[in-house]
């Protein structure tokens, strides 16, 4: 069984989202996960140990192994990420130019028949296929700057 495979069946079991995973040629196992409510040292750690015994089960080689929180300004991988994130400021990269452009950002509005919606800074609202999505991720805003904008 690949290493994606263990923890996409792994980590949702010990009540977690896998965000994501990266291996470096070092054998370094890095990976990212969340919950509602956000992720603790204790969290991680819990995730760690589980994950060591089972790659010692499971005979994955690697030389360390770091879990963590994706941050506030997580990505966005799946279609259920920019549900999930509804109402939330974001930034996208596409693929391909669209309009002219290759990076927007403004707030998810919404997903329908796999486009995500933006409203865009002047109002207008962008659709962008999830197919043509090279990265995306979650923009952090204070509250103050969330105040101004409401009014």
């Amino acid at each position: 069984m690949k290493l994606r495979e263990i923890l996409e069946k792994t980590i949702p079991g010990l009540g977690y989202e896998l965000v994501d995973v990266e291996i470096t040629p070092a054998k370094m196992i890095r990976l990212f996960i969340d919950k509602d409510g956000g992720v603790t040292i204790d969290d991680c750690e819990l995730v760690s140990n589980h994950l060591n015994k089972l790659f010692f089960v499971e005979d994955i080689e690697y030389n360390r192994l770091e879990v963590s929180s994706p941050g506030i300004e997580r990505p966005l991988h799946r279609l259920q990420d920019f549900i999930r994130f509804t109402n939330k400021l974001a930034k996208i990269k596409t693929h391909e130019l669209i309009n002219g452009q290759k990076v927007f950002q403004g707030i998810i509005i919404g997903v329908e028949n796999e486009e995500i919606k933006l409203k865009l800074d002047d109002e207008s609202i962008m659709a962008i296929n999830f197919a043509l999505i090279s990265r995306a991720r979650l923009i952090f805003e204070d509250k103050k700057a969330q105040k101004l904008k409401k009014k």
